[in-house]
C-alpha cells in the first residue's frame, strides 16, 4: 500500500542502505577521506571487519587519530573477540546456569556492546569486576576500559566508571 519509506525521521538509518549511499559518495570523491571514515562506521553496523580494518589503515595520519576513528579501532578490537562466540541467548543461558561463568559474561557483556545495548554490556562488565577483579589478568578492569572508548553516551560512562571505581578502591 505505502511506498516503504518511514515517514519517521527518529528511526536509525538502515544500515545497508547507509552503506550502500556512502560506497556512492566514495565513488563520486575516492580522494574525501572524510567519506571513507564514515563509510568505515557504517560498516561497522554491518559487520563487514575486514572491510573497516582495511578503510582504517588507509585513512591519512590526521583522520587515524580522529575520536569517531579511535572509536571505530577499538569497536573493531572488541567486535573481534565475538568471532567464535556463542549467540547472545546462549550466553545467556549459560550465566542463568552458571552466575559466575565469567568467561561467558564477559562474551555478553561484547556482544551487547556492540550490538548497541551499552547498559547492559556495562553491567556484565561490572558483575565481572565484583566477582572476581584478577579473572584472567584483571580483564573485568580491562574490559570496563575498552568499553568506555567505544560507548557514546557519556552520562552513563562516567556513572560505570564511578561503579568501577568504588570497586576498585
Amino acid at each position: 500500500q505505502g511506498d516503504g519509506a518511514s515517514p519517521d525521521d527518529a528511526t536509525p538509518l538502515d544500515p545497508q542502505a547507509e552503506v550502500a549511499r556512502l560506497r556512492e559518495a566514495v565513488a563520486a570523491e575516492p580522494d574525501k577521506a572524510e567519506l571513507r571514515l564514515d563509510l568505515a562506521l557504517a560498516l561497522l553496523q554491518t559487520g563487514a571487519a575486514q572491510e573497516v580494518e582495511g578503510l582504517l589503515d588507509g585513512l591519512p595520519a590526521n583522520l587515524a587519530t580522529d575520536d569517531r576513528a579511535v572509536k571505530a579501532r577499538a569497536r573493531l578490537d572488541f567486535a573481534a573477540l565475538l568471532a567464535d562466540a556463542p549467540p547472545i541467548e546462549a550466553l545467556q543461558a549459560a550465566i542463568e546456569r552458571e552466575p559466575a561463568d565469567l568467561r561467558a559474561r564477559h562474551l555478553l557483556g561484547v556482544r551487547q556492546i556492540v550490538a548497541g545495548d551499552a547498559p547492559a554490556g556495562l553491567e556484565q562488565f561490572i558483575e565481572m569486576l565484583r566477582r572476581d577483579r584478577d579473572f584472567e589478568d584483571g580483564l573485568p578492569r580491562k574490559a570496563l576500559i575498552d568499553a568506555f572508548r567505544i560507548v557514546d553516551d557519556a552520562e552513563l560512562v562516567g556513572r560505570y566508571r564511578r561503579k568501577m571505581a568504588s570497586l576498585l578502591f
